[in-house]
């Protein structure tokens, strides 16, 4: 353990030298690409190119230039990477649908303080607004319109399709506004179950979803006629998108109504009491968080050409959770490394372990009973992770600034005891815009 300890150490020293200059940071992302193009099928190799693109994030360039490299790697070096190995490309697409879904959940979780347990209800709507359309189910209920639409009005049910989420999201959030905590998360929950419900039993009388059976074959984006159905159109789709969504987020973070929903998940009595119009920012929250997935649901059609009610179970909504948490509730930054890190950590690390630990029962090395087959337990693994990570960083990964000045704050408390100087009763608990001396 000490060995380790300091090579650690000595691997932070030579980063904090060469973290900012250009031609250092711009050698790692080449040296990690090169792993890669000579064993495109290893886990390790594609990690470490991972880990080079968040050490451009954290070095200490000027941000013209981590956009600059940012531009080079995203816009080039991911897709030639893709050609090698076309896996990789699918999971850059994976990892980019989740994180315009975990910055939509943190929205509503991390900037509001809204606790949504069914908010894949929303990315449901959005994958369901253009796989009846695109494909010929509209038929079934819609006559004297030749279905499925090309490919070519998918870009306008992209809007469609944004606009249907956020009126479920406003509608979730109308029955809910003087619900918190546990209740609020049940009443989310009940909605997403029922949304699923009701997509799985809308095949009769009507046959709008065609219920349990799906939809397929969904149409492929098109532009005049030229479809965009390669895994590198939908990698620059996504990435698009995502940066569209981003941008978004960071100007909310910062905007006056980020200030308000930050107001109302620290004191929601407080906030109403400083004039801020608590229903019309929550009703706000849900519906930018909902249109962040159903943008992406539209997306998640087109790509699988087929849906189903399974696709979107109680599941989905916990995973997205899990994302947020993991990176660090209310952080931009947190979001899309906590989905980066699960989708990766899920489709890439958990899966070679299974695959490893099968070749080696199927050669006769290792004789496992069918009980301990690894691949039943992933999403234990999964959750033991989230465990430590609860334990020994509970601000996640990439905490926002107030979450972790507050909680450094109770540690200090905490260390000292009640009497001692520094210990003054409610000090540190303060209500968003005042002194630090209200109540939380």
């Amino acid at each position: 353990m000490t060995a380790i300890k300091a090579l650690l150490g000595k691997l932070g020293g030579t980063w904090t030298k060469m973290n900012d200059k250009p031609l250092a940071v711009a050698g790692l992302i080449a040296a990690t690409t090169s792993l890669v193009a000579l064993v495109p099928r290893s886990v390790i190799a594609f990690l470490l190119f991972i880990g080079s693109v968040l050490a451009v994030y954290y070095s200490r360039l000027e941000n013209r230039l981590k956009l600059a490299i940012g531009i080079i790697t995203l816009g080039f070096v991911l897709p030639g990477i893709g050609l090698l190995n076309r896996y990789y490309l699918d999971v850059a697409i994976q990892v980019g649908i989740y994180m315009a879904l975990a910055l939509g959940l943190n929205i509503v979780v991390g900037f509001a303080g809204l606790l949504d347990l069914g908010y894949v209800a929303f990315y449901a709507t959005g994958a369901y607004v253009w796989g009846i359309f695109g494909s010929a189910q509209a038929a079934n209920f819609i006559h004297g319109v030749n279905f499925p639409l090309s490919g070519d009005w998918f870009w306008l049910f992209l809007f469609l399709a944004v606009g249907a989420a956020a009126t479920a999201g406003i509608l979730l959030g109308l029955p809910v506004l003087r619900l918190k905590g546990d209740y609020l998360a049940i009443v989310t929950l009940g909605f997403g179950e029922i949304i699923r419900i009701v997509l799985n039993n809308l095949d009769k009388p009507i046959n709008i979803t065609n219920g349990p059976n799906g939809i397929t074959p969904v149409r492929a984006p098109a532009i005049f006629g030229y479809k965009l159905d390669k895994g590198v159109h939908y990698y620059f789709l996504v990435l698009l998108i995502l940066l569209i969504i981003i941008t978004i987020a960071r100007r909310l973070e910062h905007s006056r109504t980020g200030r308000a929903w930050e107001a109302i998940r620290e004191d929601e009595t407080a906030a109403a009491a400083m004039g801020i119009p608590v229903v019309r920012m929550k009703l706000l929250a849900f519906a930018m968080g909902a249109s962040f997935a159903g943008i992406m649901g539209a997306v998640f059609a087109s790509k699988q050409t087929f849906i189903d009610p399974s696709s979107f179970s109680f599941m989905e909504s916990i995973g997205v959770l899990a994302m947020v948490i993991l990176g660090g509730m209310g952080s931009i930054p947190g979001a899309l490394i906590g989905a980066t890190s699960v989708v990766v950590l899920q489709l890439q690390v958990l899966k070679s372990i299974s695959d490893w630990f099968s070749q080696l029962r199927n050669t006769g090395v290792l004789n496992l009973p069918a009980q301990l087959e690894i691949a039943k337990y992933e999403k234990l693994v999964f959750g033991l992770v989230l465990i430590i990570m609860m334990i020994y960083r509970p601000t996640g990964l990439v905490p926002a600034e107030r979450r972790k000045h507050e909680l450094e704050h109770a540690r200090g408390e905490d260390a000292v005891a009640p009497g001692e100087t520094g210990a003054t009763p409610g000090a540190g608990i303060s209500v968003p815009g005042g002194d630090g001396d209200g109540l939380a």
